[in-house]
């Protein structure tokens, strides 16, 4: 009965615990743009290299996806509202807007809501 010996080659990579290569970002980086221009698919590409498809795939779609830079904090301001309508100012309230839209009403519940529908 024949034998299989299988042979760890070292090669200098950095290794986890379980034996498996950790790349770099930049070799991360490398292997994908390398994978575009070779003109084979992503399972035949990752076979080459010896690197799993669910993990190759995974680098590729990160690769492609949109830096999302961070939201702006939400600001709150008090305010006070006025006992009686001031003269020429209509009853109600009003919201501005940041891009300069203004809403007016007269329930605040239904004003917030309509603020929330168009923001999002």
């Amino acid at each position: 009965m024949a034998t299989t010996q299988a042979f760890l080659i070292e090669t200098g990579d950095k290794r986890d615990g379980r034996g498996r290569r950790i790349a770099t970002l930049e070799r991360r980086a490398e292997l994908v743009t390398d994978y575009r221009r070779s003109g084979l698919t992503m399972a035949a590409f990752a076979r080459r290299e010896g690197l799993r498809y669910s993990t190759f795939a995974g680098w590729v779609l990160k690769s492609v996806r949109p830096v999302r830079t961070p939201l702006a904090p939400v600001r709150f301001a008090q305010v006070r509202l006025p006992v009686a309508p001031a003269a020429g100012f209509p009853a109600g309230l009003e919201v501005r807007l940041v891009d300069g839209t203004v809403v007016r009403g007269n329930a605040a519940n239904e004003l917030a809501a309509l603020v929330r529908a168009l923001r999002s």
